[in-house]
C-alpha cells in the first residue's frame, strides 16, 4: 500500500475545501491535517473524511488567520514529521461591499481575511516545501481579482494581491529550478454559505462539486492558474480587456 498523502488544508471548513478533501479521501490513504476558526466544524469534517475511504486519518487545529506567530508555528508542526504532499489555503469571507465604503474597519478585515493572511500562510509553508524540494500549494482566489468593479471591489482587490503574489511565488520556483508546484484557482460565483445571498438573489452559482473537482484535477497535474468553471476564464479574459471607456458604461 502506498503511505498516505500528507494533506494540510487551511480554512477546512469552506464548502469548496470540504469537497476537496472528499475527492482526495475517495483517490487513497491520506493524512489531513484540517486548520480553522472554529475547532467543532473542523472536527466534524474530519470525522466526515475518514468515513470517505480507507485508510484516512484527520486531525485538527485552531488557527486566527491573522496571528503571524501561530501561522509560523502551524507551519513548522506540520512538517515536522516529514515534507507534505498538499497545501490548500482555502479560506476567505465575502465582505458586503457597501459596509466597507462607510466602514474602515470592514475594509481593514476584509483585506486582512483575504489578502493578508493567504500569503503569510503560503510564505510559511513554501519554504520548507522547496527546501525539501516536494509538494503542491494551491490558494484560491477568484475571478473578482481580475479587474476591479464597483459591486466588489474590496475583495477584488484582496483577491488580486493573491493572484500577483501566486503569480510571484511560481517565478520564484521556477527560477530555482524547484519541483514544487503553486496553482492559483480562480472559482467563479459557487454555490457556498458564503454566498447564500447572492442565490437568494437568483445568481446563477456553480456547485461546490464541480469547483472542488477542477481544482483537485489542477493541483494534481502542477496547472499554475484554473478557472472554475473552465468558462469563466473568457468571461474574465472579455473583461480584462475591456477598454475603459467601454468597462466604465457598465453596471457591474
Amino acid at each position: 500500500m502506498n503511505p498516505p498523502q500528507r494533506i494540510v488544508v487551511i480554512g477546512a471548513t469552506s464548502a469548496i475545501a470540504h469537497q476537496c478533501g472528499r475527492l482526495w479521501a475517495q483517490q487513497g490513504p491520506c493524512d489531513f491535517l484540517l486548520v480553522g476558526r472554529d475547532a467543532q466544524r473542523a472536527a466534524s469534517l474530519a470525522a466526515d473524511l475518514c468515513t470517505r475511504g480507507a485508510s484516512v486519518t484527520a486531525r485538527t487545529a485552531e488557527l486566527r488567520f491573522d496571528d503571524v506567530g501561530a501561522i509560523a508555528v502551524l507551519a513548522r508542526d506540520a512538517v515536522a514529521a516529514g515534507p507534505v504532499d498538499i497545501v490548500l489555503i482555502a479560506h476567505g469571507s465575502l465582505p458586503d461591499q457597501s459596509a466597507c465604503q462607510d466602514d474602515l474597519y470592514a475594509v481593514q478585515d476584509a483585506l486582512r481575511v483575504n489578502a493578508l493572511s493567504p500569503a503569510l500562510i503560503a510564505e510559511a509553508f513554501i519554504g520548507p516545501m522547496q527546501q525539501a524540494r516536494h509538494g503542491r500549494l494551491c490558494l484560491i482566489g477568484s475571478v473578482a481579482g481580475d479587474r476591479g468593479r464597483k459591486s466588489n471591489y474590496i475583495y477584488g482587490a484582496a483577491k488580486g494581491l493573491v493572484d500577483r503574489y501566486a503569480q510571484g511565488l511560481q517565478h520564484r520556483l521556477a527560477l530555482a529550478g524547484s519541483p514544487v508546484r503553486v496553482t492559483l484557482a480562480k472559482p467563479g460565483p459557487t454555490d457556498t454559505p458564503m454566498t447564500a445571498h447572492l442565490k437568494q438573489s437568483g445568481a446563477r452559482l456553480a456547485s461546490a462539486e464541480a469547483v472542488a473537482r477542477s481544482i483537485v484535477k489542477a493541483i494534481a497535474t502542477g496547472q499554475p492558474v484554473v478557472y472554475a468553471p473552465g468558462k469563466w476564464a473568457l468571461i474574465m479574459l472579455v473583461i480584462r480587456h475591456l477598454p475603459r471607456f467601454v468597462f466604465n458604461k457598465l453596471d457591474i
